[in-house]
């Protein structure tokens, strides 16, 4: 009797020490990694430094994603996206060409503006051909560089030609503006009309010059979610923080207007 009942103990033991190997184990962890999601935004050029800044930022507030940029000229990010190309967000550098995406059912919901922007001059460092005005520009001798006319500083542009009846005979009309200020930065052009923000991002490459005539001709940016955009609900988070406070901080340190 004595035998088998040292016999149960074992087992007894023996069982109750695995039962505790099993439970003293460490538990698995219950907080998974953070889901992985692109947000595509295309966003007019001149916007390249203020929303490389905020790309960080949103992406700290938001882990595991990552903010990818398509920066062009607004009128060609607009017929990408006519074509088919995947975004989230579009930001123009003008209302013309998000009334064309608002039109061809490219956007959800209502377009905002956040921000303006204004023409100016960019010269090479120590202005060597002397300008001081946008007469100036269309003097013999001077070559000079603006964006095309389909593009939002090639129509500021033009307006500016029309209210000041000078008219320029540019050497080259290009794509987007940053493709204007690195000719004038490469000495290959004595001037360029770019924004007041891309001349200020370049400070030290370039001396800029400011003409009144610019005022007549100033740009509003607006932002919307792209129709059937593939993150939606991240693509609303993100025109939300480009219209608070921390996209009105980045964008006016380059020398936007918010409202």
């Amino acid at each position: 009797m004595k035998k088998i009942l040292v016999a149960v103990a074992a087992v007894a033991l023996v069982t109750t020490a695995c039962g505790s190997d099993t439970n003293s184990g460490s538990a698995p962890s219950s907080s998974a990694a953070p889901e992985s999601r692109t947000l595509t935004v295309f966003a007019a050029a001149s916007l390249t430094e203020s929303f490389g800044a905020l790309e960080k930022q949103f992406e700290a507030s938001h882990p595991g994603v990552d903010v990818k940029y398509n920066f062009a000229g607004s009128s060609a990010l607009v017929q990408q996206i006519t074509q088919g190309a995947k975004a989230d967000v579009f930001a123009s550098a003008d209302q013309a060409n998000m009334d064309k995406a608002t039109k061809a059912g490219l956007v959800d919901g209502q377009p905002t503006v956040f921000a303006k922007n204004t023409l100016t001059i960019a010269v090479p460092k120590g202005n060597p051909k002397g300008i001081k005005s946008f007469a100036d520009l269309a003097k013999d001798g001077v070559i000079v560089v603006v964006c095309a006319p389909q593009v939002p500083c090639g129509a500021a542009e033009q307006k500016v030609e029309k209210s000041t009846s000078v008219t320029l005979k540019p050497a080259s009309q290009e794509q987007d503006v940053k493709a204007v200020l690195a000719k004038v930065q490469s000495g290959d052009a004595d001037a360029g009309l770019v924004y007041v923000t891309d001349a200020t991002s370049a400070a030290g490459k370039v001396d800029k010059v400011d003409f009144p005539e610019a005022s007549g001709a100033v740009n509003d940016y607006p932002i919307a979610v792209v129709k059937d955009a593939p993150q939606a609900a991240l693509a609303k988070e993100f025109t939300d923080f480009v219209l608070g406070a921390a996209g009105k901080q980045e964008l006016g340190k380059v020398g936007f207007v918010t409202p």
